[in-house]
């Protein structure tokens, strides 16, 4: 005999899951008692956020699910941030929790949230199971369904009588994916190629913008090649960075509010625009209206309904960013763009970030660290703020999966856990979290799972004593009336020690270059926290809602 507990650790290890993030509880002891006796490796985080998002940068970095499990209630209900996360950055996560009893469900028993309720809205499909037979089938489509089309969190909800449920044992097997109305898409037709083909054979200032939907497809490597045969531009949205690599001689550079000077004029100037992988967010866009106002618009996306949902199109292929890639580079393309490749020389030229010389400035550090670091070709974690576009402009990113963020909801607090599971990912690997002094306080706590798991993060922290972000626009927008967002910080190095990582601070250029070596040849985790110039704005900038014609270049 069996159980349901055991029956669902069966399949997760044949499943080929490696490392479950989690935190244990009343409803999901059965889980954790049957995990007791298999060969899966299992993280407890300090807390439930910490484990889904853990969960989020394990999967970003291999492309593979990350699973994460929790108990009922508050542990169910902790998660809301990293599965919302998760959603609209279009993470594969398979969510267990667990649930009361079923005998219980409705009546407000003790640590009882309607989970399957609540998170309707924020999973690409989510279950609760009822029948313990159903579990090996609900399993099988919750993979299915995470890792295909445009992938997504999926969660099972398991009450606790399911889970101890006795049954004679099932063989685990390769199931049959039945789900009438889930429908993928196909390769693109070959005369929307040749449309595409058309299109850009009769520009004359072209731009590719590269999105996240490439690095999901894994299509990394059919771009590169593309574009370094046809020679269009190609810009990359945030979560589009290391598609192309930073020192290809025809990427740009991210696109957006706080995009490049170059890559934000090559598309107000576009005549053509061709979208692979990316829905057109506001962060990107601006004023809808005046997008990229002389461009014909060609959208290439997995998801429908992210097509035309934002900024009408000229063109919209439905289809894997990977298949369509193939199918453009099996077309031969020629175009004469010495015009445009010397308009956007031109602008190059004009255009540098410059720090003040007596102050030790974010874009020194990442700078500084990118210069330390790039023969390892590191991966790049990051919080969300100032330090974030920071990160995403001035490192060297060189590969895919190598710069994790939070996109779409900007979750502060993303960073260390999310460190930890691209840690877990690929353990011989350099893993950096980029952070600022308010992002890091607010899942600081998972010091203790980096030293009780010893894992190594190399952790920089960008101490300018406010919420960047939010000072930046109070400067900008509302007459440095900086309300509230001036903030305190405990001790970061005495902090770091007291967990027992390694503390090292720096207030000057020099120091920066002495801490981050002596970091790295460090065998563990380290915080280094640098003194940082209070004022520092990230530019340029374009204002929220605004037009391209707006970018503030300071």
């Amino acid at each position: 005999m069996t159980t349901g507990a055991n029956l669902l650790c069966d399949y997760l290890q044949q499943a080929g899951v490696e490392v479950i993030f989690g935190y244990p509880g009343g409803a999901v002891l059965p889980i954790y008692d049957a995990l007791f006796d298999h060969a899966i490796t299992h993280i407890v985080t300090r807390h439930e956020q910490g484990a889904i998002h853990a969960a989020q940068g394990y999967a970003r970095r291999t492309g593979r699910p990350g699973v994460v499990l929790a108990t009922s209630g508050p542990g169910a209900s902790n998660l809301l941030t990293g599965i919302a996360d998760a959603y609209i950055d279009s993470t594969p996560v398979i969510i267990i929790t667990g649930q009361v009893e079923q005998a219980k469900i409705g009546t407000d028993a003790f640590q009882e949230v309607d989970t399957y309720g609540i998170t309707v809205a924020m999973t690409k499909h989510n279950y609760q199971v009822r029948n313990v037979s159903k579990l090996p089938e609900i399993l099988a489509q919750a993979f299915y369904i995470a890792t295909t089309g445009r992938q997504g969190p999926v969660l099972i909800d398991i009450p606790k009588d399911v889970a101890s449920a006795v049954l004679e044992p099932i063989e685990i097997k390769q199931l049959p994916i039945h789900l009438p109305g889930y429908q993928l898409p196909h390769r693109p037709a070959d005369e929307q190629i040749d449309q595409i083909i058309a299109l850009l054979s009769s520009a004359k200032r072209p731009v590719i913008i590269a999105g996240g939907g490439v690095i999901s497809a894994n299509a990394s490597a059919w771009l590169r090649e593309w574009v370094g045969r046809s020679g269009i531009p190609v810009v990359s949205t945030l979560m589009g960075i290391g598609a192309v690599a930073e020192d290809e001689p025809f990427y740009l550079g991210m696109v957006g509010m706080h995009g490049t000077f170059v890559a934000n004029k090559a598309i107000a100037q576009a005549d053509v625009v061709l979208a692979i992988g990316m829905r057109f967010s506001d962060r990107v866009t601006g004023r809808p209206g005046s997008f990229a106002p002389h461009a014909i618009k060609i959208q290439i996306d997995v998801d429908e309904s992210e097509v035309g949902k934002n900024i009408p199109v000229d063109l919209a292929v439905i289809t894997d960013a990977r298949y369509a890639l193939e199918a453009l580079v099996a077309k031969n393309i020629t175009l004469d763009l010495t015009a445009w490749h010397e308009q956007i020389r031109d602008w190059q030229a004009h255009w540098s970030m410059q720090s003040l010389p007596e102050h030790l400035h974010p874009v020194d550090v990442i700078q500084l660290l990118g210069e330390l670091t790039k023969a390892t070709n590191p991966v790049i974690v990051t919080d969300v703020g100032q330090h974030q576009i920071f990160a995403a402009r001035f490192f060297p990113h060189q590969s895919p999966r190598h710069f994790i963020t939070s996109g779409g909801l900007g979750t502060m607090g993303f960073g260390l856990p999310a460190a930890i599971g691209a840690k877990m990912a690929e353990p011989n690997s350099l893993v950096i979290l980029i952070t600022g002094d308010g992002s890091f306080q607010m899942n600081l706590r998972e010091m203790q799972t980096l030293i009780e798991n010893q894992i190594s993060v190399k952790i920089v922290v960008m101490n300018n004593g406010y919420l960047g972000m939010v000072r930046q626009w109070q400067d900008i927008f509302l007459e440095k009336r900086y309300a509230e967002s001036k903030i305190s910080s405990p001790d970061f190095v005495r902090l770091a020690q007291a967990y027992g990582l390694l503390g090292l601070r720096a207030t000057n250029i020099t120091d920066a270059h002495s801490i981050i070596e002596q970091a790295i040849a460090y065998d563990g985790s380290v915080v280094m926290e640098f003194m940082v110039q209070e004022e520092a704005n990230v530019y340029p900038m374009i204002p929220a809602g605004e037009s391209y014609d707006a970018m503030i270049v300071k």
